[in-house]
């Protein structure tokens, strides 16, 4: 047994054959979605084209003791390499802190109240950002409101379904992968466009807005989910040696993804960067926003669902679906196809500025690779987790994306000691990696990750 068994209205199918809790929650993370990748899409041209500049650093409170503790450690820094710092910084926190959400949320105050103290902390976190001076204060309450609510949000999709309804969570996994892809692309689109027409602090306060939307969203469903996870008896049993197998085999499949993790993240900080020095962005009289990039992939994710879940059925019935590893190992090939994509524009277009239809190509592949690897990975965690870590291993899937994103800021901040087509050709390395990890090792995790049913 992994998961408590759902209330009655959890029970229901009353959303796509699913439990009318997944309505509330995919709604809610498709709000929380559009507000941070409608940010983020902003967050990095946001401070080397003004905050980090003359005029505006000097007002961000705190701002100089925060720069001397990262120069510190590497010597001073152009406005490019602080600010892939610290957005890999602040996109690693936000996936580490879940992991605390989770043990809190576990041991004290339940999944659902600590989703609403999240969303509240990140709307109050957007507002802040809409002005130059509260800037690092933006940061942290997103920081914090995130840790409430990531990990507990995604623990609360696995417990709508019966411990042995498999197929069912795995695909209700990928429903609400979807909402996260929905609102992510909008949140690029309509940021973006609005930061370009009326300056970059309107787009940050439509993301405050689209906030709490999501918070009024999950209130609104508040009845239909789970308060606690883990409710049964189990909960209260120490680990036997076959869960901390399944544990550890976990944290193994864990630290493998944070390589398709950097190379699909950089989408987000040197992308933007790369487009604006090197890509000709406009089309007659139209200027493409550079924004607008980063709902690519999440579009793509969208579009490519019914496609996948339909060879996957294909395959399954043949018994060639792919299983949980293997299509964790072929996201990140996808993922390093797709930087090989940047590279092979590069050498393409010699001394001539880039296509925009090769960056478009590139954010598609890594949408692709998204839906292999991350909706597979949480649904694996929430089915073979033990119940008395169910939230906490929720928690230790986001670390893969802490240790990504810090690791995909300080990739960044060496963007200008590299040619472009190194640059890439790095990354294009690093996700492939990932794929040979899960070649070398796959049946042994799986033989581990078995446990559970002996």
């Amino acid at each position: 047994m992994r998961t408590a068994e759902p209330s009655a209205p959890a029970r229901q199918r009353g959303f796509m054959g699913h439990p009318s809790g997944l309505f509330y929650l995919a709604f809610t993370e498709a709000w929380e979605r559009f507000s941070y990748y409608g940010m983020t899409a902003l967050l990095v041209l946001y401070m080397v084209n003004q905050l980090l500049l003359p005029g505006h650093i000097e007002h961000v409170a705190g701002f100089a003791r925060f720069r001397a503790a990262f120069e510190s450690l590497s010597g001073p820094m152009s406005a490019q390499a602080l600010a892939s710092q610290i957005f890999g910084l602040y996109a690693g926190l936000v996936y580490f802190t879940p992991l605390l959400g989770g043990l809190i949320a576990d041991r004290w105050i339940g999944q659902r109240n600590a989703v609403v103290l999240g969303a509240a902390s990140m709307a109050a976190g957007h507002i802040a950002m809409a002005f130059d001076q509260s800037f690092l204060l933006a940061l942290l309450l997103l920081v914090a409101g995130s840790g409430l609510l990531k990990g507990n949000i995604s623990s609360q999709v696995g417990a709508l379904y019966p411990a042995d309804d498999e197929a069912r969570r795995s695909h209700g996994f990928v429903v609400f992968s979807t909402a996260i892809n929905i609102g992510a692309a909008a949140g690029s689109l309509v940021c973006g466009l609005l930061a370009q027409l009326y300056g970059w602090h309107f787009g940050f306060s439509v993301a405050a807005v689209f906030m709490l939307l999501g918070l009024a969203t999950y209130l609104a469903g508040y009845r239909h989910l789970p308060a606690r996870v883990a409710r049964s008896a189990v909960q209260h049993r120490p680990l036997t040696g076959a869960d901390w197998r399944i544990v550890r085999a976990l944290a193994a499949v864990v630290g493998i993804s944070v390589f398709q993790t950097v190379a699909y993240n950089q989408r987000t900080i040197v992308l933007p960067v790369w487009i604006q020095d090197h890509v000709a962005l406009s089309i007659g009289r139209f200027s493409i926003p550079i924004p607008w990039y980063q709902s690519i992939d999440a579009l793509a994710s969208i579009l490519c669902v019914p496609a996948l879940l339909w060879l996957w059925h294909y395959q399954a019935g043949r018994r060639g679906e792919p299983g949980d590893l293997a299509k964790v190992g072929q996201g990140a090939w996808i993922a390093a196809a797709s930087n090989m994509v940047l590279v092979a524009a590069i050498l393409g277009s010699g001394l001539h500025p880039v296509h925009p239809f090769w960056p478009f190509l590139y954010c598609v592949g890594l949408g692709v690779a998204f839906i292999y690897y991350w909706p597979t990975m949480l649904a694996l965690v929430s089915r073979v987790a033990p119940p008395q870590v169910n939230s906490f291993m929720m928690g230790i899937v986001f670390t893969s994306l802490f240790l990504g994103n810090i690791l995909t800021g300080w990739a960044g901040s060496l963007y200008e000691k590299m040619t472009p087509t190194e640059f890439w050709a790095l990354h294009a390395a690093i996700g492939a990696t990932g794929g040979l990890l899960v070649l070398l090792f796959g049946s042994r995790l799986e033989r581990a990750l078995r446990s559970e049913q002996s």
